[in-house]
């Protein structure tokens, strides 16, 4: 399967860009960005890990092909995403630009590049960037859309952009070097994707997910191309998250993102484990709505289970996460949303949630 591509094309018009997935296709990604023509100096900005793991070759290719390289190294933290952090990088990025073309490569996972896709869009007002994500969770979802940002004490992405990428390359050999917690991780929101669009896909991570966790070729590549033409397919029409169609993306997130602040974005809970929770949540809430069955909502749990992903919060206090939940961007005019699952592969967006009702499904789900 070396170098067999599929590409997907994210329609955005004069913003438009291929999100091309394949086995061992960072080889050919000198090709890829001549088409581009977007400079000829690449400041790649990634952490240790995985500087060590693929730095050297991807400094090879790059240098075939005629490009000057400048790794900038931020830590393997959520707290990479901070202020302090981005406009560090951006003096480094700006005393290596004297006479040079830049563009920026984010190589890593989703903090590498929510920071990375951040800084190009506002050094110089704008540059070029290219994603190319090493994570499971970023090659199925956050490397597409254009989200950028950076996090404040009280919340995650409160400081951010929508800037697209020009190209992201998915190479599926990199999740080989990938824990089985990161491939957990991504692998909620795959469920994800399957809940809120793709009922085919959800059955065949519940069919395939033994393989799925053994890291079959195969299977990765058919899950990052079905979740990527989703994303693609919901990010063309409400590119900005303007309409309320691309809020459909965040089902299990407001409360996710909340559990993240209130442990502190710390390795207790990875963002995967954090939105698994926040899909458990989601789903008690929409059960006592009458929206969802229940027989829906324990095939959901049982999959989430089976993978491996929590459903149940251990060691953050409910008062923490009520107050974070209280700070999340999703609001509206002061009232809360969330996207609820009516059946899989369908959800509604409820807007003025009960308190009761989050605080209800909360105290079930944080022990």
């Amino acid at each position: 399967m070396k170098n067999n591509i599929k590409n997907i094309t994210l329609d955005l018009g004069a913003r438009s860009y291929d999100i091309a997935i394949g086995y061992k296709i960072i080889d050919i990604l000198g090709p890829m960005l001549e088409r581009l023509n977007i400079g000829q100096d690449a400041v790649i900005i990634t952490n240790n890990t995985i500087h060590h793991l693929h730095g050297a070759h991807l400094n090879s290719v790059l240098s075939r092909y005629g490009y000057s390289s400048r790794f900038i190294l931020v830590a393997d933290s959520e707290k990479s995403k901070s202020y302090k952090v981005c406009l560090d990088v951006i003096q480094k990025i700006a005393a290596f630009d004297m006479n040079k073309k830049i563009f920026i490569i984010a190589l890593g996972g989703g903090v590498i590049g929510d920071l990375a896709g951040f800084i190009a869009s506002i050094y110089k007002r704008g540059i070029a960037y290219v994603q190319v994500p090493t994570t499971f969770l970023s090659q199925v979802d956050s490397s597409i859309g254009g989200k950028t940002g950076i996090d404040l004490a009280v919340g995650k992405n409160l400081v951010g952009s929508v800037y697209q990428p020009r190209l992201v390359v998915s190479d599926i050999s990199f999740l080989r070097t990938l824990s089985l917690k990161q491939i957990r991780n991504g692998l909620a929101e795959v469920v994800k994707y399957g809940i809120i669009k793709d009922p085919a896909l959800f059955y065949y991570v519940e069919k395939n997910c033994k393989d799925i966790l053994k890291l079959s070729i195969e299977c990765m590549q058919k899950i990052v191309c079905d979740c990527s033409r989703i994303k693609a397919q919901v990010v063309k029409i409400d590119e900005f998250d303007k309409t309320g169609k691309r809020a459909v993306l965040n089902l299990g997130h407001t409360i996710g993102h909340a559990i993240e602040a209130a442990a502190g974005f710390t390795k207790d809970y990875s963002h995967g484990e954090a939105v698994a929770i926040g899909i458990a949540c989601a789903c008690d809430i929409s059960v006592k709505l009458k929206l969802l069955s229940r027989k829906d909502a324990k095939r959901i749990e049982a999959l989430l289970k089976n993978i491996g992903l929590p459903v149940y919060c251990h060691g953050v206090k409910l008062h923490d996460i009520i107050q974070a939940q209280s700070h999340d961007k999703k609001f509206i005019h002061g009232k809360n949303r969330f996207v609820l699952p009516v059946k899989i592969g369908a959800t509604v967006i409820k807007e003025d949630i009960s308190i009761k009702l989050i605080e209800d499904a909360l105290k079930r789900r944080v022990k």
